[in-house]
């Protein structure tokens, strides 16, 4: 693919965003929700084996020009791609998940940003694929930050850095440690060849697409559809592929067709 098909209006009429682009707070707050907002965290490519490349115009080709989603490495590394290229101070990082509220964290196979304003570091996160962040939370332990249904804080941790949490009814739970450590490409192309190809990897293992919106999450697995709106949670079981097709259609503008 030519480098000169890679244009950042192509990508802002992608996330539907015409607003400012100046290196300010609002931007990077809008750029950050319309992407959350408007491109779907999807993980078909890895599920049905096919190959997932990290490269610029490989992450333009397949999210912009193809209209496709994508996971943390794709997702994340597209965004750090355009903030760069609007003049935003962008660091890419890499997280360790928690799934058992901090008691233990998995290795370092989940990438994340940290943009710097003037003072200020903010960390940033459109490939979570979970109830994650929507908009930029800005690193300031302890300060709880809303972002529309949800609630999140930042919490230091002495021996991986900070924690991201989010308030679940009174109590906050652990999503992911990071430091701000700055990686490599090679270090992404690691995790992202390690969690594409590990035997016990979810997204090896199970078709999850997934985006929130600002009443909640909509969530489409192997079995079930799920709409998270007003706190309130509803359930729809995946009858077959050609059910689950349509909802994919629906929902999220892609066909598995075109895709496995």
């Amino acid at each position: 693919m030519s480098k000169d098909c890679f244009n950042i209006e192509g990508y802002l009429e992608r996330i539907n965003y015409k607003g400012s682009l100046d290196v300010s707070k609002e931007t990077l707050y809008n750029i950050h929700m319309a992407h959350a907002l408007s491109i779907p965290f999807e993980n078909l490519d890895v599920y049905f084996k096919k190959p997932v490349y990290l490269d610029r115009e490989s992450l333009y080709k397949k999210i912009v020009a193809n209209k496709r989603g994508g996971y943390c490495f794709e997702m994340n590394g597209l965004l750090s791609i355009i903030l760069k290229g609007l003049g935003f101070k962008v660091s890419n990082l890499l997280a360790r998940i928690t799934i058992d509220n901090g008691i233990t964290y998995k290795a370092k196979t989940h990438q994340v940003l940290c943009v710097e304003i003037g003072d200020e570091k903010y960390l940033l996160d459109v490939g979570y694929g979970n109830n994650g962040l929507v908009a930029p939370i800005l690193i300031e332990p302890g300060k709880e930050q809303e972002q529309f249904y949800d609630t999140f804080r930042i919490i230091e941790v002495e021996k991986y850095g900070y924690v991201l949490q989010r308030k679940v009814e009174d109590e906050f739970v652990y999503i992911y440690a990071f430091d701000l450590e700055e990686c490599s490409p090679a270090d992404f192309l690691m995790s992202h060849h390690f969690t594409s190809t590990f035997s016990e990897s979810l997204f090896v293992n199970k078709k999850v697409c997934t985006m929130p919106t600002k009443e909640g999450r909509i969530t489409l697995t192997d079995d079930h559809f799920k709409v998270e709106k007003d706190n309130k949670t509803s359930i729809l079981e995946i009858e077959d592929d050609d059910h689950y097709n349509e909802l994919l259609k629906e929902h999220f503008k892609l066909d598995l067709e075109t895709i496995r």
